[in-house]
């Protein structure tokens, strides 16, 4: 059995080869008198032309090849049959034939170029009516903006900004911030060990103690940066970015300290935000402090993210140790200073209501075009 389609396909060929044959001239050479064939073949040549002018699509123009040029046109007959003209009427007859047909070859080639540059022309075109297309726009993304905001507030409180290498020592990411070998404090931190003494930092704090080491106070720097962990959970990520700050002088007291850090959190979410200061441990600083400040959710009421306590705990801080002057060679009895450090991820969280760290590194353009 011969499915639709197939009928189709053989009753377009079938129409087609009977137009072919219909549309053929019939050109018996026999019947011409001496200089008529001139003659016809100049007006076959118009009749092609004409023809010609008005085919509009490729399918048109093929078949008038067909019709004049073709093994069965109307040209090739004229060809074939010259045997028969009178013998001093052949070479000009076959002359003007050849010559007809070439000129007809020619043009039936540059009306299927013009056809086929015409339509590539209409598919480029472009219409000026149409609205144009404006281009997605990228932003900073939140971590880059929460970073760059913490920084701007610490610069307009006169401090300058640090950067140091994300490969460590031991020596400056550990011993010279009184963390000793064996010391059970470096517990607190699951670090990433290159080898035994190079490891990838595991805080922004050793810039710290390169500052000191190559100038004399006053020093005022923050040092923003990528850190690194062995943690991964809802809140924790293996590389995340802190702050940390530092600020050595003469008379520089805890209180000091306080109105910075006040200040901060100001600035960062609003002037009705309390904070508070619990003591702590930390080895670099003494005595030392983590500050929380008012769930920014509940405003103090007790929700789940702040634990029904009503307190976020968003940085660690403290009154350098006098053992990180001794390895820096500044003067104990003279200066004294302070010290911060905060997770940005954990300020983002806290500033745009996110209870999912993963979600700033998840790369999903519907989250982060929020921002």
């Amino acid at each position: 059995m011969v499915d639709v389609a197939t009928l189709h396909f053989f009753y377009h060929k079938i129409d087609r080869i009977h137009s072919l044959v219909i549309r053929h001239q019939t050109f018996d050479i026999c019947h011409f008198k001496s200089g008529d064939v001139q003659n016809e073949l100049d007006k076959i040549h118009q009749q092609a032309l004409e023809a010609l002018a008005g085919a509009e699509t490729d399918r048109e123009i093929e078949d008038l090849a067909i019709r004049y040029l073709g093994r069965k046109g109307i040209l090739t007959q004229f060809l074939r049959n010259i045997s028969q003209l009178p013998t001093e009427e052949r070479p000009a007859a076959g002359k003007k034939a050849n010559a007809v047909k070439t000129a007809l070859d020619s043009a039936f080639k540059l009306a299927a170029e013009k056809l086929a540059s015409s339509g590539a022309a209409a598919d480029a075109k472009i219409d000026v009516s149409l609205p144009g297309r404006v281009p997605a726009q990228g932003t900073l993304h939140p971590i880059t903006q929460v970073n760059q905001e913490i920084c701007d507030i610490f610069l307009s409180l006169g401090f300058d900004i640090g950067e140091g290498p994300e490969v460590e020592s031991d020596w400056y990411n550990f011993e010279a911030l009184n963390f000793p070998k064996n010391h059970p404090a470096r517990d607190m931190q699951d670090t990433f060990f290159v080898s035994d003494d190079v490891v990838l930092r595991t805080h922004t704090s050793p810039l710290q103690i390169r500052t000191m080491e190559k100038q004399p106070p006053p020093v005022r720097i923050v040092t923003p940066g990528k850190v690194y962990r062995c943690d991964s959970d809802l809140t924790h990520t293996p590389m995340f970015h802190q702050v940390e700050g530092l600020l050595v002088d003469e008379n520089i007291s805890f209180g000091d300290l306080k109105g910075i850090l006040t200040t901060f959190v100001h600035q960062m979410f609003d002037e009705q935000t309390s904070l508070r200061f619990r003591p702590s441990f930390f080895p670099f600083t003494e005595p030392s402090a983590e500050v929380d400040i008012l769930c920014v959710i509940c405003r103090g009421e007790g929700c789940r993210v702040c634990s029904h306590t009503g307190w976020l705990e968003i940085l660690g801080s403290g009154m350098v140790h006098p053992a990180l002057y001794e390895n820096v060679g500044y003067e104990a009895d003279r200066y004294t200073g302070f010290a911060f450090g905060m997770g940005v991820e954990r300020i983002a969280m806290l500033k745009y209501g996110i209870d999912d760290i993963r979600r700033f590194f998840e790369n999903d353009v519907r989250f982060l075009s929020q921002f």
